[in-house]
């Protein structure tokens, strides 16, 4: 691993392939400034959203609507959703216009404003703050109002930090889309390899 200075990730690094931005993105820090306090966390796994080919994809076959507009624009914004009704999912829109490709952040390792986050998500369990997406949300304080967001100009937003080699990222299937047929199976989810801040134990592909 390679420590880079601290800055802010500009719009050309978005603007290309899901894969690519996805395996640099591990190591990159993501930041939400909040009532003049920082809170950030190290991206250590993450899923690929492949657009209009990937049948787990929001923007599948190209349905879009008003929920996944965003993922329709350049890359370098937010796309923030709803599950079961309570909890929300952080992805960064990449590619350019009308190739809506979404990287879906899944966990953090915790760096920055740690206290505010032991608040938020109620438990003194480093390892257990933003190990899962909702989990991250929540810690952040992540929520739809940050839909669409400018990742490049403004209070949430994504820093350089450290690189890993290919040794040090493992890929696995995906999680919980068991809906989505053959697509299930694509090991279109990376992480870093033996880090205690990884959401769950990788399925294995069949």
């Amino acid at each position: 691993m390679k420590a880079g200075k601290s800055k802010i990730v500009d719009r050309n690094f978005f603007v290309r392939d899901a894969h690519l931005v996805a395996y640099d993105l591990l190591g990159k820090v993501l930041v939400h400034e909040n009532q003049n306090r920082r809170v950030s966390g190290m991206i250590v796994e993450l899923e690929v959203y492949s657009g209009p080919e990937d049948a787990a994809s929001h923007s599948y076959k190209n349905l879009g609507s008003t929920r996944t507009d965003v993922q329709f624009h350049v890359g370098g914004f937010a796309y923030v959703y709803t599950i079961y009704g309570v909890y929300h999912c952080f992805n960064v829109v990449v590619n350019k216009p009308h190739k809506p490709e979404a990287v879906f952040i899944r966990a953090l390792e915790p760096l920055e404003g740690i206290e505010i986050m032991q608040k938020k998500r109620k438990t003194e369990n480093t390892a257990n703050l933003c190990s899962g997406p909702g989990k991250l949300c929540m810690a952040l304080d992540i929520n739809k109002t940050h839909n669409g967001a400018d990742l490049c100009n403004g209070t949430l937003y994504l820093e350089h930090y450290k690189s890993f080699s290919k040794d040090e990222v493992q890929n696995s299937p995906r999680i919980n889309i068991d809906y989505a047929g053959e697509a299930k199976d694509y090991l279109w989810r990376y992480y870093i390899k033996n880090n205690r801040f990884v959401s769950k134990t990788p399925r294995k592909a069949p």
